[in-house]
This record gives structure tokens, C-alpha cells and sequence, in this order.
């Protein structure tokens, strides 16, 4: 007899119990310059919507060709939707002149950046010792 694992009962405010909720703060700088944008906790398929209409707010409030910059040293945990939510507001961002880089990483997104070579795209770094998978 096999047994699958069932998921943590939902939390009171509809999280699975143990999790980090996701968490957003935006930092706009002096006029013309940049906002930055702090995220927190953990980024999958239940809160990258939320993800991505926080960043698509805060573009919106922004001047047309604002950096939009990431600090997601606080990420617990990011996976491939909340990547493609990240690359579909990079190209929103493009497409308004502006720009959306990440400034610092948790060490699992930065492994995420370099597994899937994603990592320029937003002006991030490959990690040290880890082949940069954006070349041919």
C-alpha cells in the first residue's frame, strides 16, 4: 500500500499552514530615479498573481522609463510561475521604456536565475562557480 503525502490544512487566511506568506514592499526613490521593490516569504502558482499585479501597480505609479529594481534577498522559495510572472512583467516594463533588474537574490532564487540562464535578463550575475547559461 502506497501513501501520498496530503498537504498542510489551510491557514485561517487561506495559506497552507507553515508557510511563508509572500510579502511586497515598494520603495519609491527621489523623482526620476528608481523604485525598489523588497519581496518576501515564498513566490509559487498561489501567489504569483498577487506578485504580479503588486509589480504591475507599482509600475503604473511610476514615471514611464523608472528602473522598477527587485530585492528578493528575502525569498524563501520561487518557482518556474513566479519566474514567468517576473519575465512577463520584464517585458511589460520594456515595452513602457522602462527597465526590471533584480539588485539581490536569496541563494534559491539565485539558483533559479542560473539554472535557467534567465539571470541578465535581469542584470543579475551568474553565482560564482556556476556557468553562465545565458551565452550560446
Amino acid at each position: 500500500m502506497t501513501t501520498t503525502p496530503v498537504p498542510p490544512p489551510p491557514a485561517p487566511d487561506g495559506h497552507r499552514a507553515g508557510r511563508t506568506r509572500m510579502r511586497v514592499r515598494a520603495t519609491p526613490m527621489p523623482a526620476g530615479t528608481r523604485t525598489v521593490v523588497r519581496l518576501g516569504g515564498e513566490i509559487d502558482m498561489d501567489s504569483a498573481g498577487e506578485l504580479e499585479t503588486a509589480l504591475i501597480d507599482v509600475l503604473s505609479g511610476s514615471a514611464d522609463g523608472g528602473p522598477l529594481v527587485l530585492d528578493m534577498s528575502g525569498v524563501s522559495f520561487c518557482d518556474s510561475t513566479a519566474l514567468r510572472t517576473l519575465l512577463r512583467v520584464r517585458r511589460l516594463a520594456l515595452r513602457r521604456h522602462g527597465s526590471l533588474s533584480i539588485a539581490s537574490a536569496s541563494d534559491q532564487v539565485a539558483r533559479l536565475l542560473d539554472l535557467t540562464g534567465t539571470g541578465p535578463l535581469f542584470g543579475f550575475p551568474a553565482s560564482p562557480g556556476r556557468p553562465d547559461r545565458s551565452a550560446p
